[in-house]
């Protein structure tokens, strides 16, 4: 069974910096485009980041110039380096990958299971 595990969480100070990590686990024909999302409490997903298999990234207007999502196709694994953290990214990161797991049903979209990033003023 393909997933995506995530890992790099957890509780840091205004100003700060954390590293999501990302990667597939299960076999897989090729990942595609690779993103990270949040959700706060009470708010929608939102889009962080997006990676293409090429390294083309784009970013939202919140994080850009804070946030660097990279990835290592040997590995299929993504990763979203945050600095200078702010109690408004305080949120829920989901890691997003469109997978291909069978040449007859083509690609997906796969969710990874959301790692908490709590940021305290």
């Amino acid at each position: 069974q393909v997933q995506l595990v995530e890992s790099g969480g957890g509780l840091v100070q205004a100003g700060g910096s954390l590293r999501l990590s990302c990667g597939v686990s299960g076999r897989i024909f090729s990942c595609n485009d690779m993103a990270w999302y949040r959700q706060a409490p009470g708010n929608q997903r939102e889009l962080v980041a997006t990676i293409t298999r090429g390294g083309t990234t784009n970013y939202a207007d919140s994080v850009k110039g804070r946030f660097t999502i990279s990835r290592d196709n040997a590995k299929n694994t993504v990763y979203l380096q945050m600095n200078s953290l702010k109690p408004d990214d305080t949120a829920v990161y989901y890691c997003n990958a469109d997978l291909l797991t069978s040449i007859l049903r083509g690609s997906h979209d796969y969710w990874g299971q959301g790692t908490q990033v709590t940021v305290s003023s």
